[in-house]
Order: C-alpha cells, then sequence, then structure tokens
C-alpha cells in the first residue's frame, strides 16, 4: 500500500481518466479510418502532460492497444509488405532514441504536416483509388526512416497511408498490415525509450492509462468498420490525414 501511494503521489489521477477517454475517442477513429487517431492526440497531449512527454506516452499506449488490434485483424495481414518494412524499421527505432535526446523535432513535423495535406490533392478528394504506383522494396526505406520520424516525433502512422493505399490494400487488409509493423516497432521504440531514460514511472503509469483507452477503442472500431463501404473508408482515411497535417503544422506555429 505504501509502494502504491508513492507511485501514484506525483500522479495527476484526473488525468489519467483523461487519457483513458482520449484513448477510446482516438482508437476508434483510428480504427475506422486507417489510422491517424493517434497523431491527433500530439496537441492534445502536448497541453496535458508536455511536449516533451508526449512521444513516450503516446508511443506506449498505442503499443499496449496494438495486441488487442492483432487479434482483431490477424487473418487480414499482408505479410509480404509485414517483412520489408519491419527489419529495417527495428534498425532506425533503436537508433531514434539517440536522435531523440539530440534535436529538435519542430521543423520535421511542419514538412510531415504538408505531406498529409497535400494528400487531399493527391486523391483528387478520394475520387481515386491509388496516387503514384509503390513497389513492395519502397517498404525498405520507408521502414527506416518513417521509424526515425515517429520515433522522435511521437505519432506518424497517417504518413504511410497513401503507400498502402497505393499498393493496393483496402480496409482490413490495410488495418492489419499496419498494425502488424507498427507492433514489432513499437517494441523497438518503448525498448530505445527506456535505454535512453525518457520512460520514467510517471510516464508509464500515463501510457497504461492511454493504452487501456486504446483498446477498448479498437474492439468498438472493429464493429463500425465491417459495415462500411471502401469508398467511404478511403474518403475517411484522406480526411483524417488532412486533419493531422493541419494539427501537425498549427502545433508548431502557434
Amino acid at each position: 500500500m505504501i509502494l502504491a501511494s508513492n507511485i501514484f503521489e506525483n500522479i495527476d489521477l484526473f488525468n489519467l481518466l483523461i487519457l483513458f477517454l482520449a484513448g477510446i475517442v482516438a482508437f476508434i477513429i483510428s480504427t475506422i479510418s486507417g489510422g491517424g487517431g493517434a497523431l491527433i492526440l500530439v496537441p492534445f497531449l502536448n497541453f496535458l502532460i508536455g511536449t516533451p512527454q508526449t512521444p513516450p506516452v503516446l508511443n506506449l499506449g498505442t503499443f499496449i492497444g496494438r495486441p488487442a488490434r492483432l487479434i482483431l485483424f490477424w487473418k487480414h495481414i499482408n505479410w509480404q509488405v509485414f517483412w520489408y518494412y519491419v527489419p529495417p524499421a527495428l534498425l532506425g527505432a533503436l537508433l531514434a532514441g539517440w536522435f531523440f535526446t539530440r534535436i529538435n523535432a519542430g521543423w520535421l513535423q511542419i514538412l510531415v504536416g504538408i505531406f498529409l495535406i497535400s494528400t487531399v490533392f493527391q486523391y483528387r478528394f478520394g475520387k481515386k483509388e491509388r496516387s503514384f504506383p509503390v513497389k513492395l522494396w519502397y517498404f525498405i526505406p520507408l521502414g527506416f526512416i518513417v521509424s526515425i520520424l515517429g520515433t522522435v516525433i511521437g505519432a506518424l502512422g497517417p504518413v504511410l497511408n497513401p503507400f498502402y493505399l497505393n499498393l493496393g490494400l483496402d480496409k482490413e487488409e490495410l488495418i492489419a498490415t499496419k498494425t502488424a509493423n507498427s507492433f514489432f516497432l513499437g517494441i523497438a521504440q518503448i525498448g530505445s525509450y527506456t535505454f535512453f531514460g525518457l520512460l520514467y514511472t510517471e510516464l508509464w503509469i500515463y501510457g497504461i492509462a492511454l493504452g487501456l483507452g486504446a483498446v477498448i477503442g479498437n474492439i468498438i472500431g472493429k464493429k463500425f468498420l465491417s459495415s462500411m463501404k471502401s469508398s467511404s473508408f478511403r474518403k475517411l482515411l484522406i480526411i483524417l490525414m488532412v486533419v493531422s497535417g493541419i494539427l501537425l503544422i498549427y502545433n508548431q506555429l502557434k
């Protein structure tokens, strides 16, 4: 009892509740729109717990929520994409912990935001199914680069969506493959944060609260996704990418 009281001594219980509810809402959105829920949480978490604490808490929370989504979508995973993406992504995530302690991610967020906003024009507001050709080997450099950026910024899932769409993945297959890739990347990210001392007791507790909400959000979101048309899924995916891009830019320029 004494140990538990010491652990929660510096924890704001109201923040824990807010993080739990935010996890539910964000990951319902993330499941039915192919990702982006975590990225939408970036400015919210910056305000709630502070900008330096956001990436570790956000990546821990999303990592905790991924096993539930993996179980729900396991049969839809595209394993070819997985094996091209994950090995270089693991390497990038291990290096990113070192970068995190030495660089300012602000300008990176602005560049990523511009790319995400541009997708609405690439896909002609959802009317086009594909905007540029993608081959499997593209996921080798993508895995390395996106894992570094995602570890530093805290959430970068929507950036990969155009590449998944242009490869021909849709709905359940896109979400399942993306989740499998992200799960193993998350192991390296959490290990990297821990090794460099970026995750301490308070942030572990915040991340767990967010992650438990994410588990519930994934389960609820799966029910909505099964009844959604591919065209509706694609439009929602684009909307989320644009909103995520605007939030990233706004968060840096405000």
